[in-house]
């Protein structure tokens, strides 16, 4: 992709998102960093996070000298990805937000917003993933479609999160960290003078829940449904629960009152009971199938499929 000297780049206020600003400045583009406030809600000890964040993302561009500027996609984000969560979660599924985010908004509002409202040639995001045309598009090819490559650090790939982003996207989308591994990461950011966020607690899970216990956070939003526990076995009753949602298929559910340790096998959304069985090898918690929506190929149907009917892949 010749001709770029505009690039914005998704600053999170995280070392990745700031490392990989560091090197698009460092390669001589114009680099704007754009902080995305996505969730304004208070935490457990009444502190939005997202400003702490911002925050610490200003000041990386600051340290850079890159512009700073901040968008915000609160209502979007909730219209398209919470409520989209709690749906899901209602009817007993165990959704991804992250996979949901970077589908609606990352790689969609934002990309949209730094392209046409700032007039960039390229989006670059702190994403752990590769493309087929490099970490600075150096490989681009306007007639041939791009690929999404796992990430050298297979600890850290993100490609998982990334499955459902468009083509469109991806064809000018910088992955600058693709070939590093964490460690490496966090001293580049030590060495560039930004110990500010390499010394910074990584987060992890989903980040508008924090560090509360899941369950939790979501009685905020869905009311409770209590149910049985059964005893797939033995059809007995061994316990209540306060809804399927908080509960996932083959995880390990702690029952008062019982002496063996009890894993979810089956939940049923319309009357809220839960069966479980007390061996982690039972053959219920195994499937030789599975029943999917529509499939989302970024780049072309596998040639295998086409002509076999049979898929072979990666799953998680």
């Amino acid at each position: 992709m010749n001709g770029i000297k505009k690039v914005v780049c998704g600053i999170s206020g995280g070392v990745d998102s700031s490392v990989a600003a560091m090197m698009l400045a460092k390669k001589g583009y114009e680099v704007v960093g754009v902080f995305m406030r996505n969730w304004d809600v208070t935490n457990e000890v009444g502190v939005c996070m997202a400003d702490r964040e911002a925050e610490d993302a200003e000041r990386t561009c600051k340290h850079l000298d890159i512009r700073f500027q901040e968008v915000n996609f609160v209502k979007e984000y909730w219209n398209d990805v919470f409520s989209e969560f709690l749906s899901d979660y209602q009817n007993g599924f165990t959704p991804n937000p992250d996979i949901l985010c970077n589908r609606h908004i990352k790689f969609h509002l934002f990309w949209d917003y730094a392209l046409e409202k700032i007039g960039a040639d390229a989006v670059a995001t702190g994403h752990y993933a590769r493309s087929s045309f490099g970490p600075f598009l150096e490989n681009f090819q306007p007639q041939k479609n791009v690929k999404l490559l796992q990430a050298a650090d297979s600890l850290k790939d993100q490609t998982f999160f990334l499955s459902q982003v468009h083509q469109k996207a991806l064809q000018s989308t910088m992955f600058p960290l693709g070939k590093f591994t964490k460690d490496r990461v966090k001293r580049m950011a030590q060495e560039s003078g930004m110990e500010f966020v390499a010394s910074k607690k990584e987060s992890m899970g989903i980040c508008f829940i924090g560090s509360r216990d899941f369950k939790s956070f979501i009685k905020q939003y869905l009311d409770p449904t209590p149910g049985p526990f059964i005893d797939l076995g033995t059809g007995r009753v061994v316990g209540h629960h306060q809804g399927i949602h908080n509960y996932t298929i083959g995880q390990r559910c702690r029952i008062g009152g019982q002496l063996h340790r009890y894993y979810i096998a089956h939940k049923d959304q319309k009357t809220q009971e839960i069966k479980v069985v007390d061996d982690t090898d039972h053959p219920v918690l195994y499937t030789t199938s599975l029943t999917t929506g529509p499939m989302h190929w970024i780049n072309a149907l596998p040639p295998l499929l086409l002509s076999t009917g049979k898929l072979r892949c990666l799953f998680r």
